[in-house]
């Protein structure tokens, strides 16, 4: 079957003894011992920031030279990851679960341990040293990374276990209630002006964090109300005491107050200002990840999101960059999420995204609405047929 032909079956079903038939990606040749082992080694590649950030925290404090030599650690990620090659390998069709599992369980043990490390450290210097400037913006890089991405994966899940340390992660940069929204609200409404997750088309960074951070808490409680069974619950309702945002809180008050009361008012304040730079992360990569597009269908599509080829990306944020099959097929684990030709290309990797859009959103906004113009999506649509597949436009025939 010619690509053509792919894309003009393309349809998402969930049905995976379909795919074929309907133009989904084929799955991978199976990998032996050593090819599984080598893709799990990949994947370590998430551990960087995070040891880098252990490493700053429990060996400081340090000279300013050498803290500014661990902020390297990120630029030089950027940097890679802007000149990454494309990753197109379809995943495996033998991949297991538990070596891949088991990183997750390691960055969430993780991340634990760089907040604790990070309040005694504060506690010990305090808030304005230098030393305590370079972790906050190391532990803040860390928890948008690391711990988001990772909460990310773990909300996705089906195992109530699994859920419940996704939820804890989010805890820790006081955005607990991302789970609900994310999961029940974001997922069903994506591409739409009902979605507060989704970015318009010309949106300002600073303008989509104004609109969607008060609107995705807001969108939280009204679902978690509607679950309760009364979408005009009062807050003083009783069924209020099983409501997870508000459990959400509770516990993010909770941990506040236990670090102000264990290290002090200064480590309290680089908790909650370490949870905003990851909060200012997150929803960075919210904004291009559906960036100007408007979904033509009721089911999502592969062309209802951004992808980005990088595989710095891939293998450093948890197959996050397959963004595309992962809201197709969102309960799919990170190992086997695949590569949609027909979904919209970032121009750069998430690392070079988010540089990018909060450094020069004028030219971010520029190269997003080239691509979706070269692939007649979002506000450029002028049909049903190349909106719905996402095939780039053909470039015009050059006069003879």
């Amino acid at each position: 079957m010619s690509a053509t032909a792919t894309t003009r079956e393309h349809s998402v079903e969930k049905r995976p003894e379909r795919a074929s038939r309907l133009g989904e990606p084929e799955p991978g040749a199976p990998l032996g011992v050593s090819g599984l082992a080598g893709l799990w080694g990949l994947h370590l590649l998430c551990l960087v920031v995070p040891a880098t950030t252990i490493a700053f925290l429990s060996t400081g404090p340090h000279p300013w030279y050498v803290a500014l030599a661990f902020v390297g650690v990120l630029a030089g990620s950027v940097v890679l990851d802007n000149h990454a090659g494309p990753a197109r390998a379809q995943p495996a069709i033998n991949l297991p679960s538990w070596p891949f599992d088991g990183v997750l369980y390691l960055l969430v043990g993780v991340q634990l341990v760089v907040v604790a490390l990070f309040t005694r450290s504060v506690a010990e210097t305090g808030l304005w040293s230098f030393n305590a400037l370079v972790g906050l913006l190391l532990v803040g890089t860390n928890s948008g990374y690391s711990a988001i991405v990772v909460a990310h994966e773990l909300i996705h899940r089906k195992q109530k276990h699994l859920q419940g340390l996704g939820r804890l992660l989010l805890a820790t940069v006081l955005y607990e209630h991302f789970s609900t929204e994310h999961v029940r609200g974001h997922h069903a409404r994506v591409g739409t002006t009902e979605d507060p997750a989704t970015a318009r088309f010309g949106e300002t960074y600073n303008e989509f964090f104004r609109r969607t951070v008060p609107a995705q808490f807001w969108s939280a409680w009204r679902l978690e109300k509607k679950r309760l069974g009364d979408a005009d619950m009062k807050w003083n309702d009783r069924r209020m005491l099983v409501n997870r945002v508000v459990h959400g809180l509770l516990v993010q008050a909770a941990l506040v107050t236990a670090v102000v009361a264990l290290a002090g008012w200064q480590a309290g304040a680089a908790f909650v200002l370490q949870a905003f730079l990851a909060i200012r992360l997150l929803e960075a990569v919210n904004y291009f990840e559906h960036y100007g597009l408007s979904r033509a269908s009721k089911r999502v599509r592969p062309v209802d999101s951004w992808d980005t080829e990088s595989w710095f990306t891939l293998y450093t944020l948890v197959g996050l960059s397959r963004h595309a099959d992962h809201h197709a097929f969102a309960s799919r684990p990170y190992q086997k999420l695949r590569h949609w030709e027909v979904s919209p290309k970032l121009p750069r990797g998430y690392f070079g995204m988010v540089q990018l859009v909060l450094v020069n959103n004028e030219k971010a906004r520029r190269l997003l609405g080239e691509e979706l113009e070269r692939r007649e999506l979002g506000p450029f649509a002028e049909s049903e047929e190349p909106r719905r597949l996402g095939a780039p436009r053909a470039e015009p025939a050059q006069a003879a």
